[in-house]
């Protein structure tokens, strides 16, 4: 590079403080030693970067578009140094969480958002999970962070939240036409939207035994299928809240078993050797939860 850092900085200097004296007084510089700077940064380049018009010096059309491209450089350079700082302090380069995708998504994205603030440089890999997935991003080390359901042998897990579920279906669907409280046997004669499990294991959790069954990759993909009177299916009341306000969705009213339950666990791969930010992000996830309460 033909120009150093510290003549681009002395270049910004100069525009934002309004001249060769205000900027040398501001970089703690004699007057001279600005102007010099200022001097070989113009016969490096090759062109005038500034015009004097009376005392003051103003920049030149070419000098107006460096002095934007040096206020970029100079805030790159800033960038990097606190990258390199907070390596330097021990602080982990990524965070890798798994969360059921049953757990309230405003929830994760608050926490997130938190220590977005106090750890800009750490990446985060967020990886949507469902039934026995989640305990094996655990078990196949692929998640320092876990929320789920249940907690698998050998890892030890913070309750965080009750999810409640219930039995809805489009109010126009022949299940809301019964004059009763619906059986088991009822639902089992229409078409059961179920999630597919993300591990290996291939858990069916919730599922009736229905003839028909439709099996989708995302909670939200069944859900468009429920409101569009497709199936029936138990969803966390918190995500179909606005599709029952709607009117999209209606609750089914069953003789038994209409509402379900899951708790769900907080858990951290290594529990005694966690790092400081994946025990900061943990701390943030229960602060958004008790906030949600």
């Amino acid at each position: 590079m033909k120009i150093t850092l510290e003549q681009w900085h002395t270049l910004v200097a100069v525009v934002d403080h309004g001249g060769y004296a205000q900027a040398a007084e501001a970089l703690d510089k004699s007057q001279s030693a600005v102007s010099y700077s200022i001097q070989r940064l113009e016969e490096k380049l090759g062109l005038a970067v500034f015009r004097i018009e009376g005392r003051k010096a103003r920049l030149t059309e070419a000098g107006t578009a460096l002095y934007h491209q040096a206020q970029s450089l100079l805030e790159n350079a800033r960038l990097t140094e606190e990258l390199a700082a907070h390596y330097s302090s021990g602080s982990e380069a990524m965070i890798r969480i798994a969360i059921d995708i049953i757990f309230p998504e405003p929830v994760i994205l608050e926490a997130l958002r938190a220590y977005a603030e106090d750890a800009p440089f750490v990446r985060i890999e967020l990886l949507e999970t469902a039934l026995s997935g989640t305990d094996e991003t655990l078990t196949r080390g692929d998640a320092e962070l876990v929320i789920s359901s249940r907690v698998p042998p050998g890892f030890v897990g913070d309750p965080l939240l009750r999810i409640r579920f219930i039995p809805v279906a489009h109010p126009q669907h022949p299940l809301h036409g019964f004059d009763r409280p619906l059986t088991h046997s009822d639902l089992r004669q229409y078409r059961q939207l179920v999630v597919r499990d993300s591990g290996s294991r291939s858990l069916d959790a919730g599922w009736l035994g229905a003839d028909q069954r439709w099996t989708v990759s995302h909670m939200s993909t069944s859900i468009r299928c429920a409101s569009a009177g497709l199936g029936f299916s138990w969803y966390p009341e918190f995500k179909i809240r606005d599709q029952l306000e709607r009117g999209e969705l209606k609750p089914l009213p069953l003789a038994s078993g209409a509402e379900r339950y899951a708790d769900l666990y907080l858990i951290l791969r290594d529990a005694d050797l966690a790092s400081p930010g994946v025990r900061r992000l943990a701390g943030l996830i229960h602060k958004a939860v008790k906030q949600l309460s």
